[in-house]
C-alpha cells in the first residue's frame, strides 16, 4: 500500500545583529487517489517430473499437476492486481490472471475460457476475479463477490502469497475437496484468536451451477495460542447436475503449530459424503489425513516431510475403490529473495493396481522432481 506524504516546509533565516526572522507554510495534504494502493505481483513455476515406472501413456496417473512424466513444463505464469483493504468502509478488488499446464486441472468446470466446442479448458483462466468491500459493522464485515479460491485444506493453489511446502500436490488436495467457488463470501474477525466466513456458492468448482441449489459453507479459524492455528470447515450442497436434492457433504479440520523458530508441523483431515452416487441411490463417503514438518536449516535451505492417507472406498473421488497413502521428502533452497529452487522425492501406493508400470499396472510407483519458483 502506497505511503501518504504530508509535506511540510519551514524555512528560517538568521542575520547577525539582527533580529531573527522565520517563515513557516502551512502544511497541505499531498492528494491521493484509490487507485494509489493498487498493487501489482506475480508468480511463476517451471518444472520437470520423472516417474521410475516409465508410465507408456506418459502420464502421473492420479496426481494433481504434475500429470507428464518426463517433461518440462510451465506449471503457472501469474499476474495478480489488486488494491486490497482493512477498514472498514473500504472497496477493493482482486483478479489473478494465470497460464499454465496446472490451468486446466484446476478450472476443469469453473474455467471462464474454454473451447466453444469441446467444452475443455484452456491454458488460460482467471484463477480470482472478486470485488471486496469492508462494512462498518463491529470491528468490520468483509464481503467478498465473484471466484476465489477454496478456504478447505491445508495445501493451496500457489501463488505470489505463498507456496506449498511440497512440490507436488497431495491426493487430499487433489481428489478430497474443491479448488474454487464462485459466489459470496463474509468474513467477520471477532477477536485476535477467533474468526468466522460464512459461504454462499454454486458448488464446488463451478462458475454457474449445474443445477438450481446453492452450497453453503463456513469456516471457523481460531488461534488458541499465538503458535497455533486451527481452521475448521464444512460445506454442504446438491452437486450433481440437474439434480438439486442429493447432497455432498464436506468437513475439513487443519491446524499450524510452529514449534519453534525453526520447526512448523501442520495437519490436514477431511471427512466427505455424498447421496444418491452409487447403485441403487446409496451415498458414498471419502476421508483421509496428512501430517506435515519442516524444517528450517538455515535461512537458504529446508526439507519438508508430507504423509498422507486418503481412503476413497466406494470409488467415489478417484473412480477405483481404494485405499491411497503417499510419502514425500523435499528440500528446498532459497537462490535470493525472489527465487526458490525445489524437488520432491515422493512415493504412492494404493491397495489397487492403479499405477502404470511400462505397459502393465501396478500398486505403487516412485517419482523425483524438480522446480523453479519466481515471486515478485
Amino acid at each position: 500500500m502506497s505511503n501518504r506524504l504530508l509535506k511540510s516546509s519551514l524555512v528560517a533565516v538568521a542575520w547577525a545583529g539582527s533580529a531573527p526572522l522565520s517563515l513557516a507554510q502551512s502544511s497541505t495534504p499531498a492528494e491521493t487517489h484509490w487507485y494509489d494502493d493498487i498493487t501489482i505481483n506475480g508468480f511463476a513455476e517451471v518444472s520437470w517430473s520423472h516417474d521410475f515406472n516409465r508410465p507408456d501413456s506418459g502420464t502421473n496417473a492420479l496426481r494433481v499437476f504434475d500429470l507428464d512424466d518426463d517433461e518440462v513444463d510451465v506449471d503457472a505464469a501469474e499476474l495478480v492486481i489488486q488494491r486490497p483493504i482493512g477498514t472498514p468502509g473500504e472497496f477493493g478488488f482482486r483478479v489473478d490472471a494465470v497460464t499454465g499446464t496446472h490451468v486446466p486441472k484446476v478450472s476443469a468446470a469453473s474455467g471462464l475460457f474454454r473451447d466453444s466446442d469441446t467444452g475443455e479448458a484452456h491454458d488460460f483462466d482467471l484463477q480470482q476475479v472478486l470485488g471486496s468491500w469492508i462494512a462498518p459493522v463491529g470491528s468490520g464485515l468483509r464481503l467478498d463477490v465473484g471466484k476465489f479460491v477454496t478456504p478447505f485444506g491445508y495445501e493451496v493453489i500457489e501463488g505470489y502469497y505463498g507456496y506449498n511446502d511440497n512440490q507436488t500436490r497431495g491426493f487430499l488436495f487433489g481428489y478430497g475437496m474443491p479448488f474454487t467457488h464462485t459466489g459470496v463470501r463474509a468474513g467477520y474477525t471477532f477477536s485476535e484468536s477467533v474468526g468466522a466466513s460464512l459461504l454462499l456458492v454454486p458448488g464446488w468448482d463451478t462458475w454457474t451451477g449445474n443445477n438450481e441449489a446453492k452450497s453453503i459453507g463456513g469456516q471457523f479459524a481460531l488461534t488458541p495460542a499465538p503458535d497455533w492455528t486451527v481452521y475448521l470447515n464444512a460445506l454442504g450442497g446438491p452437486e450433481q447436475a440437474d439434480d438439486s436434492h442429493d447432497n455432498r457433504y464436506l468437513y475439513c479440520a487443519t491446524g499450524t503449530w510452529r514449534a519453534s523458530e525453526t520447526v512448523t508441523v501442520g495437519i490436514d483431515t477431511l471427512y466427505g459424503t455424498e447421496e444418491g452416487v452409487l447403485a441403487g441411490g446409496k451415498s458414498a463417503s471419502w476421508s483421509g489425513g496428512a501430517g506435515y514438518c519442516r524444517y528450517r536449516f538455515s535461512d537458504t535451505f529446508a526439507l519438508a516431510l508430507r504423509g498422507e492417507l486418503f481412503d476413497d472406498s466406494d470409488g467415489a473421488r478417484t473412480g477405483t475403490a481404494q485405499t491411497l497413502e503417499s510419502l514425500t521428502l523435499t528440500p528446498e533452497w532459497k537462490l535470493g529473495e525472489h527465487c526458490v529452487l525445489r524437488g520432491d522425492l515422493r512415493g504412492d501406493w494404493s491397495d489397487e493396481d492403479v499405477f502404470e508400470d511400462r505397459s502393465s499396472v501396478t500398486g505403487s510407483r516412485t517419482t523425483v522432481s524438480l522446480a523453479l519458483l519466481v515471486v515478485f
